[in-house]
């Protein structure tokens, strides 16, 4: 079997290429997908179905447009992989964290100790917490494993 794995939050630090490398490393039989990791295309991304010039619904129009996205490609994944920096809120990685728990999928979060009380509710509904890339390389290594 071919695990899709999606990979959603923090767009700042290169985890997600971290990750990818390291799976490619080992050989492991995954596929990645993501959401647009390009913060000026992303919220953009209405923008080709008029001009608004509220921000509002500038970002009521983008979200929806890259809501597309997201929500095949959570519903296609066999395992999400949800990361939390300490820079930003990433309200929409909580919010796909949700949206896993309420499709039953599964997904682990990969994160700091700083953080772990703000996100005490995403946690608890995960199937692990990673605080490094690699340890989610290790965890994908083992329920992808066949032995």
């Amino acid at each position: 079997m071919k695990w899709n794995i999606y990979l959603s939050g923090e767009i700042h630090t290169d985890w997600r290429q971290q990750i990818i490398a390291g799976a490619k490393s080992l050989g492991l039989e995954v596929t990645f997908t993501s959401a647009v990791t390009n913060h000026e295309a992303s919220d953009a991304a209405g923008d080709f179905l008029g001009e608004e010039t509220t921000p509002f619904w500038r970002d009521h129009q983008s979200s929806k447009v890259n809501g597309i996205r997201t929500k095949t490609m959570i519903e296609k994944c066999d395992l999400a992989v949800i990361r939390f920096g300490d820079k930003f809120k990433q309200w929409n990685a909580a919010f796909d964290a949700g949206f896993c728990a309420a499709l039953s999928k599964p997904y682990i979060t990969l994160h700091d100790d700083s953080i772990i009380h703000p996100l005490k509710e995403v946690d608890a509904a995960s199937m692990g917490w990673a605080k490094t890339p690699q340890q989610v390389v290790e965890l994908l290594k083992y329920v992808t494993s066949a032995d």
